[in-house]
Formats: structure tokens, C-alpha cells, sequence
């Protein structure tokens, strides 16, 4: 604990300061890793720590004021080290619930792109750079295409405030209430399902037409070799699909991500 003595002379700021900055730079750091836009698997360490930095130069100054250092939580008895090492873990774990809320959407278009190639047969397309496993090239298109909506729409200064907010719902130093914590994260994996399923609903209900209707052709002429004559179909007509359905779905996911950041901790209904 020495170090953070010399660091506050050093800087200027009392020895209580500067274990309050390291605090909220372990939440918002923990943030910043799973942040769309600043923490994909393409950004590389360096960046993602500059931007760690940056938010919390700019997070510090809003929440400084309302900070308390409970050295010793547990008693007396409790070391600083100990108690301090308690109060980083517990930033750690509000920092990880509010990336979580905002990373379950980026899950939800990996989800709806897999859904859509498997519906329309182009699941067999792989493109990576957006996610460290290999996701089909649709899904890799809506989640490049989702991120640079998000950072055009300014994801930035949304996050900031959000980290800000998220100071008086989960107080420093506390850890989350684990039965609360729960009910919350079922909630927000159904949500990923069902905004998956209503963004991928144009694919799947194409591609029940397009195979009820290579049935029928197949049962009226079986010399034809419809898989042959369907595959080129099938493919053109997700690629229509996504050019005609992609920016009415990205809306809309721009419109979630707005609520969330909003209201992360909020349990969705």
C-alpha cells in the first residue's frame, strides 16, 4: 500500500483518492472489455486500454464526490489489503453486469445471423474478424453493420452515462445481490432468443415457403433435379432478404440498445 502513497504525492491526490481511482477503473474497465465497438476481438489490447483510460478520466470527475473507501468492511480485525482486494472484486462484478447487458445484444445478432444462413441454406459461409469463433457471413455482416450504427449513433458518451448511472443502482464498493442478480440474466438470455427470432422471423418464414414449394415441384415433376434448380434460389433470395430486412432489423436493435443503456439494470418484461 505504499505504492498508492507515493503515487498520490506524485499526483497530486491523497492516498483515499487514488484507491477510489484504481476502484473505478476496475469497473470501468471491466465495462470497457465487453463494450460493442471497444472490446471485439479486432480492436487490439492496447486500444481497448486507452479507451478503458479515457472513460474513466471521464467517469471519475461525475462519481469522485459521492465515493467512500470502506477500508474495513468486515470488522477491525480486516486488513486494508484484504478489504481493498474485497471492494475491487465487487467493482469488478458491477463492471462485468453492466458489459454483460450491453454484450447479450451483440449476442442476439451472432444469433440471428446463424439462424438466418441455416434457414436459407448459406450457413456453410463462414466470415470471421467480428468474434473470436467462426459465424457465418450474414452473421458477421449484421454485427459489423450493429456496431458501426451503435458508435455512429454515439455509443461513447451513452456508456459514459450509463457507467455513471450504474453508481446509483449498484453502489460502490457492493456486490451485486445474487438472487436479483439472477432473475436478471435469465431475463436478458430470453430477451436475446426472442429479439433473434423476431430478426431472423423474414428468413425462417422464406425459407418454409421456398421448401413447401420445392415439395410440391418435386411431387409434380420428380425427373426434375429441383435441389439444383432451388439452390441458386434459395441463395439469391436470402441475399435479397438481408439487403431488404437488414436496416429495418439494425433500427430496431439501435432502438434496444438505446433502452438498455438507458436502463441496463432493468429487468426486461
Amino acid at each position: 500500500m505504499r505504492l498508492f502513497a507515493a503515487l498520490g504525492r506524485l499526483l497530486s491526490f491523497s492516498e483515499a483518492e487514488l484507491y477510489a481511482l484504481v476502484a473505478v477503473f476496475v469497473r470501468v474497465g471491466a465495462v470497457a472489455v465487453l463494450l460493442p465497438g471497444f472490446g471485439e476481438q479486432m480492436v487490439p489490447m492496447r486500444v481497448r486500454l486507452v479507451a478503458a483510460l479515457a472513460f474513466t478520466a471521464i467517469v471519475w470527475p461525475a462519481v469522485a464526490p459521492g465515493l467512500a473507501l470502506p477500508f474495513q468492511p468486515l470488522g477491525a480485525a480486516m486488513a486494508p489489503p484484504l478489504a481493498y482486494g474485497r471492494l475491487l472484486l465487487a467493482e469488478a462484478a458491477c463492471g462485468l453486469v453492466l458489459g454483460l447487458a450491453l454484450r447479450f445484444l451483440v449476442f442476439a445478432l451472432q444469433l440471428t445471423g446463424s439462424m438466418a444462413a441455416q434457414a436459407t441454406s448459406v450457413a456453410q459461409i463462414f466470415g470471421g474478424g467480428a468474434t473470436p469463433d467462426p459465424m457465418p457471413a450474414i452473421g458477421n455482416l449484421l454485427v459489423l453493420a450493429g456496431i458501426a450504427l451503435a458508435l455512429a449513433s454515439g455509443l461513447h458518451v451513452k456508456a459514459a452515462l450509463a457507467m455513471i448511472g450504474s453508481y446509483e443502482v449498484l453502489p460502490f464498493g457492493v456486490f451485486p445481490v445474487a438472487g436479483d442478480l439472477a432473475e436478471w440474466g435469465v431475463a436478458r438470455a430470453a430477451q436475446v432468443f426472442d429479439v433473434a427470432f423476431m430478426l431472423a422471423s423474414p428468413f425462417i418464414v422464406a425459407a418454409l415457403v421456398y421448401n413447401v414449394a420445392l415439395g410440391a415441384i418435386n411431387r409434380a415433376m420428380p425427373q426434375l433435379m429441383v435441389a439444383f434448380v432451388g439452390a441458386p434460389a434459395i441463395t439469391a433470395g436470402a441475399l435479397l432478404f438481408l439487403l431488404l430486412a437488414a436496416p429495418v432489423g439494425l433500427a430496431h436493435w439501435s432502438g434496444l440498445l438505446d433502452v438498455v443503456l438507458a436502463a441496463p439494470f432493468a429487468t426486461p418484461r
